[in-house]
């Protein structure tokens, strides 16, 4: 069941790319605790409407809205049509995200420009169309979802670590730039965590990476949803231009 709280009911978030893995955990998240939640998709429109339908019946006040984080043009209706609903985004989630493995002497032009604009290009622009509304009212949170690859390199992964440490840059810079203006940016770094985008990976392989992992287990999409709603609680109000790890201690 959703949560009665007037506090946490008048504010509004964003999640991108919530139809399913780490977003859907975000959303769902926020949304108990009684936020009101857009859930944010592109292509997957079976899983974001089934998403918000349970949601409704839970008694949570969501809503689901699609656009191509690639194209700035869909992300400023998305966030207009947010704004028409509710008047207001408090908190942004840019989660977003695609993920490719290669070599990187196979790595085309394509494949290259595709990785950075759907994680760096749609950072970007939804975080510049929420970005006024906050500044004027002196307040938003911010939350950048990367990953330990950002942090360290991934091999045959080296588009995806680009982008990613893209995104914990402009992280750090734009939290200086906004923090006068109470709003906080921080990002979050989640290692190898039990997605859809990972059960590509074979079971021999999985098993490896637990077993590198200090806490000898692989995290969950709910381990990441509680790092990303604590950073956007009052209890983080001293908390910004940071990259938060949730890996299990692969990355200190």
């Amino acid at each position: 069941m959703c949560s009665n709280s007037d506090q946490q009911r008048n504010k509004t978030v964003l999640v991108t790319g919530a139809s399913r893995g780490i977003g859907k955990a975000v959303a769902m998240q926020f949304a108990r605790e009684g936020y009101k939640v857009a859930v944010h998709y592109n292509s997957g429109t079976a899983e974001a409407e089934a998403l918000v339908a349970q949601l409704i019946q839970e008694g949570c006040d969501v809503m689901a809205v699609q656009a191509d984080v690639r194209d700035s043009a869909q992300v400023q209706h998305m966030i207009d049509t947010i704004m028409a609903q509710w008047g207001v985004i408090d908190i942004l989630i840019n989660n977003a995200g695609i993920a490719q493995q290669k070599l990187f002497t196979d790595i085309t032009d394509e494949d290259w420009h595709n990785m950075f604009a759907v994680h760096v290009d749609g950072t970007f622009y939804c975080t510049r169309a929420v970005l006024p509304a906050m500044i004027a009212q002196k307040q938003g949170v911010i939350v950048n979802i990367s990953s330990m690859w950002g942090q360290v390199g991934g091999s045959c992964e080296v588009h995806y670590s680009a982008a990613k440490g893209a995104i914990q840059a402009m992280t750090k810079a734009l939290a200086k730039e906004v923090g006068p203006s109470g709003i906080r940016v921080n990002c979050v770094a989640p290692g190898v965590i039990q997605t859809e985008m990972n059960a590509i990976l074979d079971p021999e392989t999985l098993e490896a990476l637990r077993q590198e992992t200090p806490l000898e287990m692989l995290g969950t999409t709910a381990h990441v949803a509680e790092a990303v709603y604590y950073l956007c609680s009052d209890k983080a109000a001293f908390i910004t231009g940071q990259i938060v790890g949730v890996n299990g201690g692969m990355i200190i």
